[in-house]
């Protein structure tokens, strides 16, 4: 039963990973960039949230607050593509990096100044509430942490294989000067998928806070969410979410069975192994961009 309980557990922060993972591989696949500071647009969205629904602050009712703040994020990933890092074409791989830490930090320190550095919670409607289920007893954050991350996969695969937008997204992330030479108009598909991403990882932010309470140095996360896709393949949509579930899973099992000090280095671990027997991860799917 205790094992059942680590799963269920594992499986939702798993979820998380993920989704901020498939922020990662969304925006590498469309532009070769790697955003390390998809972890702290996760915690932007929870805390736009917090801000837009919490009773000391504009006090919205939740299911207001939750799509306001997807949208917010969307438009802020969109506006943050087209000003910043549109800049940043033609410059090496090393400099969009740094330039993406460099923004995290700064998120970081502009979510401190405005909500504080103290741990918060989001109030939502399903903490600390169960459903039980069978012999199991789960909370409903966890879920919903599930249940909308399965609906959200099978949205963004519907988006992708039948949407136009989504087609001439997948397009553009192949081959940017054949899809610019078919009439799309590429910079601005990337800022669009930048804007997904951010929304993406709004969603993430938003199940993240309503597990427990949110500061700003959750935003550190995306490191491990980084390790999670490039286990499950980074150049891959679903190895980004096999890798988060498998990081997620792992934390608890090794939390549990193993000295803590050394779970903490688990998922880590894990990355070692992969880059040394199988560097294109689980679902690898990295190819070669046609020019």
């Amino acid at each position: 039963m205790d094992v059942l309980q680590l799963f269920v557990s594992g499986l939702a922060n798993g979820c998380v990973y993920g989704l901020i993972a498939l922020g990662f591989v969304l925006i590498y696949k469309a532009t070769e960039q790697v955003n390390f500071a998809q972890g702290d647009m996760m915690m932007l969205g929870a805390y736009v949230t917090l801000g837009l629904h919490n009773a000391q602050f504009m006090g919205l009712p939740f299911w207001v607050s939750v799509p306001i703040a997807i949208g917010t994020m969307g438009l802020f990933g969109y506006v943050l593509d087209m000003l910043v890092l549109r800049r940043m074409f033609g410059q090496s791989q090393i400099a969009v990096v740094i330039l993406t830490i460099a923004l995290g930090f700064v998120f970081r320190f502009f979510a401190g100044l405005i909500w504080g550095h103290e741990p918060v919670a989001l109030e939502t409607p399903f903490a600390g509430r169960y459903v039980p289920i069978g012999p199991l007893v789960l909370g409903l954050d966890e879920v919903v942490i599930i249940g909308v991350t399965i609906a959200l996969t099978v949205g963004l695969y519907f988006f992708f294989s039948r949407a136009k937008l989504g087609i001439a997204m997948q397009a553009s992330s192949q081959n940017q000067l054949a899809a610019y030479y078919m009439g799309i108009p590429v910079k601005r598909v990337n800022s669009m998928i930048w804007g997904l991403a951010g929304a993406i990882a709004a969603i993430a932010g938003i199940l993240f806070a309503s597990k427990g309470t949110i500061d700003p140095s959750i935003g550190l996360l995306g490191i491990k969410a980084f390790a999670a896709a490039v286990i499950g393949g980074f150049g891959s949509l679903p190895g980004a979410l096999l890798g988060g579930l498998v990081v997620g899973i792992m934390e608890p099992f090794a939390s549990r069975y193993i000295t803590a000090g050394y779970a903490l280095i688990m998922p880590y671990l894990l990355l070692f192994l992969i880059l040394v027997f199988r560097p294109h991860g689980i679902l690898a799917q990295m190819h070669s961009k046609k020019v």
